[in-house]
């Protein structure tokens, strides 16, 4: 059974997370998310869950962290100012490799910028923010509908990899509002259990340890620090801290082609325009409702770790464009990686493209004109 509503963005993103078994939330009020945490407020105390406003986004990032390994699954809501201050916490997760959810709602910066307008500027930050190396997963929600989905499957995703997940709206699909179908139940995929026996960063043939609470009689360190299987910190090991790290970005990269999440339209045309998030939307209007001659798109659901082996589906491609509310973060990670050219479409200040912008671009390159 399901049932259909009526429902804004941030909405959709909390009753993802109350569906996926979210039991805990801690954040600080921030436009344009905050009705995210409003959301779990008011719902999460009917459901023996918990909710928390801490004084900052620091402390709320060690909260959903504190909490995560009590065992339960827990969510933190932000935008870009309040992001850049979770940033040190959010490297300790990966580190202490702690399953969490983040839902960044993005706006324009840098600074304190544009809190009511649209952006897409955290995409490189969500990336490569923290100090050191390592490998995240992010995923960018285009309707109100995905905002629902993708909120429920980044639970699944940081449990299966033990790692933060991100997901990376923008202000116009966090307050949009739209019609979407609600399920009686999601999938629910839990972080497998320690086995008997193992140490506790032990990793197994998928890379990833098992995972064991507080509580249930193990005695886990969980440390920022460099740390041998045991957990205990060994921070002047160079070999010890090459082979940790390597690990921590493996066990993400080796799995892309399973974490990858995407539509593609019209794959032999000759301008493939890839899109995330509320840029998708002018897309569609332009290669589906336009019907725009030699048009398709690669429409990405996860951006990082980034699919690039997709690319090499499009046989007859020209050019790709990409329309992004930034300029340009994600076009320079497709020019990495194609020998054709790559169009950024970059567009900051607020304002969506229009189709008109974006059917210009194609009848320039058409037409052989500078773009």
């Amino acid at each position: 059974m399901t049932r259909l509503e009526f429902m804004q963005g941030n909405i959709a993103c909390a009753e993802g997370a109350l569906a996926a078994d979210c039991t805990f939330f801690a954040g600080y009020p921030i436009t344009p998310s905050t009705e995210v945490a409003e959301h779990m407020a008011a719902k999460l105390p009917k459901r023996n869950g918990c909710f928390i406003q801490m004084e900052d986004e620091i402390a709320s990032m060690a909260a959903i962290i504190g909490a995560a390994w009590t065992g339960v699954r827990a969510m933190t809501a932000t935008s870009g100012p309040g992001f850049s201050l979770m940033m040190e916490n959010i490297g300790y997760a990966i580190m202490s490799e702690t399953p969490c959810v983040l839902v960044n709602v993005q706006r324009g910066g840098p600074s304190t910028g544009q809190p009511t307008m649209a952006a897409q500027g955290d995409m490189m930050q969500v990336r490569f923010g923290s100090h050191g190396d390592f490998s995240i997963i992010a995923l960018s929600p285009s309707t109100v509908q995905e905002c629902f989905e993708l909120t429920a499957k980044a639970f699944n995703l940081a449990d299966q990899f033990r790692c933060p997940v991100f997901v990376m709206a923008d202000e116009v699909i966090g307050h949009m509002r739209e019609r979407i179908t609600i399920p009686d139940s999601v999938p629910v995929v839990r972080a497998k259990p320690l086995k008997d026996g193992m140490l506790p960063f032990a990793p197994e043939e998928d890379l990833i340890p098992g995972f064991a609470a507080f509580g249930t009689g193990r005695k886990i360190p969980v440390t920022g620090l460099t740390h041998n299987e045991k957990g205990y910190p060994d921070s002047t090991n160079p070999s010890r801290h090459d082979s940790l790290v390597r690990r921590l970005v493996d066990k993400i990269e080796s799995a892309r082609h399973s974490i990858a999440d995407y539509e593609i339209v019209n794959e032999d045309a000759e301008y493939i325009f890839v899109c995330y998030g509320s840029p998708v939307r002018t897309v569609q209007e332009v290669v589906q409702r336009a019907k725009t001659p030699g048009t398709g798109y690669l429409k990405l659901k996860i951006v990082w770790p980034f699919p690039e082996d997709l690319l090499a589906r499009f046989p007859h491609v020209k050019a790709f464009i990409v329309p992004e509310l930034n300029l340009g973060m994600i076009s320079r990670e497709i020019e990495r990686h194609v020998c054709v050219p790559v169009i950024s479409a970059g567009k900051i200040g607020g304002d969506l493209h229009t189709p008109d912008e974006l059917i210009s671009i194609v009848e320039k390159l058409r037409g052989g004109g500078a773009i």
